[in-house]
């Protein structure tokens, strides 16, 4: 169960990480262009490692409450969101164009962040039942 709790908050603080970024990032360069200099890794390679990061904790966390909850609707759409999440980060700037590339991650990680909000409170609301396994 904690694994299960930790893994929605930790795909939570990520779905939000991305949105910040896409979001605010280009405002904080435009308003301190210095800082432009400071940033080591591109847009795209962060999208992707953060992918590398929320894909397998997001799996694991909306199995996890299915299994306990049994609500395939929230795992669908978490299943969903990491497709759209993986399509924007992999298509880019180059085919969806850069605000195409940023309403599709915000889209899909405010979506996914939401999913995992539902998995963890319905995880919590079955908790006093028995669990499925």
């Amino acid at each position: 169960m904690k694994l299960q709790q930790f893994s929605d908050k930790v795909a939570i603080g990520l779905s939000f990480l991305c949105v910040i970024h896409c979001l605010f990032l280009p405002v904080l360069l435009i308003l301190i262009p210095p800082i432009s200099g400071l940033m080591a890794i591109d847009d795209e390679a962060f999208h992707i490692w953060l992918l590398y990061a929320v894909i397998p904790i997001s799996v694991i966390a909306l199995a996890m409450g299915y299994l306990h909850h049994r609500n395939i609707n929230v795992f669908f759409v978490g299943i969903i969101c990491l497709g759209t999440l993986t399509l924007a980060a992999l298509l880019g700037h180059d085919i969806l164009g850069e605000y195409g590339e940023v309403i599709l991650t915000v889209i899909g990680s405010l979506i996914i962040a939401f999913g995992h909000i539902r998995n963890y409170r319905l995880r919590c609301k079955t908790s006093t039942l028995a669990p499925h396994l």
